[in-house]
């Protein structure tokens, strides 16, 4: 295919003046009687305007590449049409060469404007706040590590870094897709070219610009776009020794028509209309095409492939193995139930909101959290001490108090026999217990929990016909069995307790009994995520290890993110085998028609950059994919 000018403006320049001089030339063939001084220099212009690019490229292909390029055949089959005294038709060869050319340069523009879609993100200036309280405006790119930066209500985020004050939504739907707001309280992550939709926020700049969020997906879709997938590897090696064998064969058919006795210029004739017919453009752009659109449309939403090959294996995967913490889950520690041996629940998680006041444990936050959302005061609890692997103590009402595992409970003398604690004993929750003394008032159960999106991440991966899942985790197995049967795992599908190590081998042996993902955090999880077919980092817009061990990315912590991007894959391949079916069976009919009957070579034309111009436009239905639009939701 015709080469992308340097400048998309001559390009289009050259193609106006070919289709104007294509239009004057046909008036005056059919309509209206031309002076010569008209027509010809109109046919000239049509000659040159069309001709002279696409004979550069085939030069610059064969001069510099050491490659035929299709253009060579299509200039080789105008100028023999005109050396036949067939000039119309080879003007017509050209122009539609040249108007379907133009127009699947802009229409792959689109897709390959996707990182500048992504630098347009990027605010150029920031609120600087100095050490004295002052605020000034300056360049993003002049902010370092440290730097304190303001935001106002509907301003984006100008570098990544950590909220120190204030607490507020952000739209991060231009990162990772997600479509609702998202609340951000102080020691929040916060990413480059965000939303703050209301509130005044300060950020302290966690990392330079060259390594922000943005820069590391231009990154990605920039090593994406250049990464070929094998079918446009193959697609190209088709293309180039195609190009040779329909030359050669080109030029043998017309040695042939002659022996048989056909004059001269019909045999060149219909060796120039086989010639355009057996082109092989719209194969060879037929792959490209789709796959360029759809690594686009899932950049757009919140999903980056590193190239089209692992664009290609996801939609060939069999099974999915998922880590469980930070993966399934949410990876932050919340109560489940408050269990009361004395007095009443809210009695018993305001003592502890109280207890649990001054440590900064994560169990001790989802207590205190837990108490805030029922609205609950904590107890003043005075003179706390920390026992380390044991618990805390402390005095409310004069009257010493505690917190703590079993080993507390020893330490305390008091005992956990009690019926309203039976249902704990299948450990499959952390229990904190509290009392008084040597008095038991309850207990409170503390776990990770499952990501509501896990279940319907999973629940659409069972919709598209996965029907191998497992979960693997470093986890006790009372505590992996409870998430995993809550979304839908068997429980020989659950294994616990594993190592780095055992995982890979799991990995490992799914992978022989067919293609398999691995979905994990990207850090704890990098040699899985390398064993597998193809290795899914999960919310992995502020880790630079998940970009790097993961072939695929999902920049938000949504799972249904996974299910939109296996369904892009699946439809990609489903475009591409529709794509090569159509041209190669078009080719087919084309040269069929050029060889057994009279095939005009103006319809021969009309094939074949009419199926060129379908095919691209069948890829570039990809770009639209729900993906990109939060339709999947």
């Amino acid at each position: 295919m015709k080469e992308l000018f340097t400048d998309d403006r001559l390009g289009l320049f050259l193609t106006v003046i070919t289709v104007a001089g294509m239009v004057i030339v046909l008036a005056g063939s059919f309509f209206l009687t031309l002076p010569p001084a008209v027509a010809s220099p109109a046919l000239w212009a049509v000659y040159l305007a069309g001709g002279i690019p696409a004979a550069a490229s085939a030069l610059r292909a064969l001069w510099v590449e050491k490659v035929l390029d299709i253009d060579l055949l299509m200039v080789i089959a105008a100028l023999t049409a005109a050396a036949v005294g067939s000039a119309l038709e080879g003007a017509v060869l050209l122009t539609l060469f040249s108007l379907s050319g133009t127009l699947e340069d802009r229409a792959m523009g689109k897709a390959r404007r996707a990182v500048e879609a992504l630098m347009a993100l990027r605010p150029e200036t920031a609120v600087l706040r100095r050490d004295d309280g002052t605020t000034e405006e300056v360049a993003v790119d002049t902010l370092v590590m440290g730097d304190t930066v303001i935001l106002r209500p509907g301003a984006r985020v100008p570098v990544d870094g950590t909220l120190i004050e204030g607490e507020g939504a952000l739209d991060e739907s231009s990162i990772t897709g997600e479509s609702f707001p998202v609340t951000k309280a102080p020691g929040a992550k916060l990413h480059e070219a965000t939303v703050n939709l209301n509130a005044i926020l300060a950020l302290r700049v966690d990392r330079p610009l060259s390594q922000s969020t943005v820069a590391r997906m231009i990154r990605m879709v920039t090593e994406a776009q250049a990464m070929k997938a094998p079918s446009e590897r193959f697609s190209e090696w088709f293309g180039q020794r195609y190009t040779i064998a329909v030359l050669l064969g080109s030029s043998l058919l017309f040695l042939l028509f002659i022996r048989l006795g056909m004059p001269e210029s019909d045999a060149l004739y219909r060796a120039a209309t086989i010639l355009v017919a057996a082109s092989p453009c719209a194969v060879v752009i037929s792959v490209p095409a789709a796959i360029l659109s759809a690594l686009s449309a899932a950049a757009r939403g919140g999903v980056l492939f590193k190239g089209g090959a692992a664009l290609e294996r996801l939609a060939e995967v069999k099974s999915f193995a998922f880590d469980k913490t930070g993966t399934l889950t949410t990876g932050k520690a919340e109560v489940t139930r408050v269990l009361p041996v004395e007095g009443d629940a809210h009695g018993l998680l305001t003592l502890a909101a109280g207890l649990e006041s001054q440590s900064e444990h994560p169990i001790a936050a989802a207590i205190r959290r837990a108490a805030a959302a029922q609205g609950l005061m904590p107890k003043s609890v005075t003179e706390v001490t920390s026992s380390p692997s044991e618990g805390i103590i402390g005095k409310c009402e004069g009257a010493q108090v505690w917190a703590g595992n079993p080993r507390m409970l020893a330490r305390m003398q008091a005992t956990e026999d009690h019926p309203a604690l039976a249902e704990l004993a299948d450990g499959a929750e952390t229990v904190v217990y509290f009392g008084t003394g040597p008095r038991l008032l309850g207990a409170i159960t503390v776990a990770d929990q499952p990501r509501e999106t896990s279940r319907r991440g999973l629940e659409a991966l069972r919709t598209a016909g996965i029907t191998q899942f497992r979960m693997m985790t470093g986890d006790r197995r009372p505590v992996a069995l409870r998430i995993g049967q809550s979304l839908g795992f068997a429980p020989q599908d659950i294994q616990a307790d594993l190592l780095p190590g055992e995982k890979v081998r799991l990995v490992d042996e799914l992978a022989r009994e067919g293609p398999v993902a691995f979905v994990g955090d990207g850090v704890n999880d990098a040699a899985a995520l390398a064993r597998a077919d193809v290795g899914i980092a999960m919310g992995a817009a502020g880790s630079e290890v998940a970009l790097q061990a993961a072939e695929v990315a999902l920049l938000s912590e949504n799972m249904e993110r996974l299910a939109a991007a296996h369904h892009l894959a699946r439809r990609t391949a489903r475009i591409i085998r529709q794509n090569l079916a159509f041209a190669l069976g078009a080719m087919v009919l084309l040269v069929i028609g050029g060889l057994f009957f009279d095939l005009p070579l103006p319809l021969a034309v009309i094939g074949h950059e009419g199926g060129t111009l379908l095919v691209v436009l069948n890829g570039l239905r990809l770009l639209f994919d729900p993906i990109r639009t939060d339709a999947r939701h």
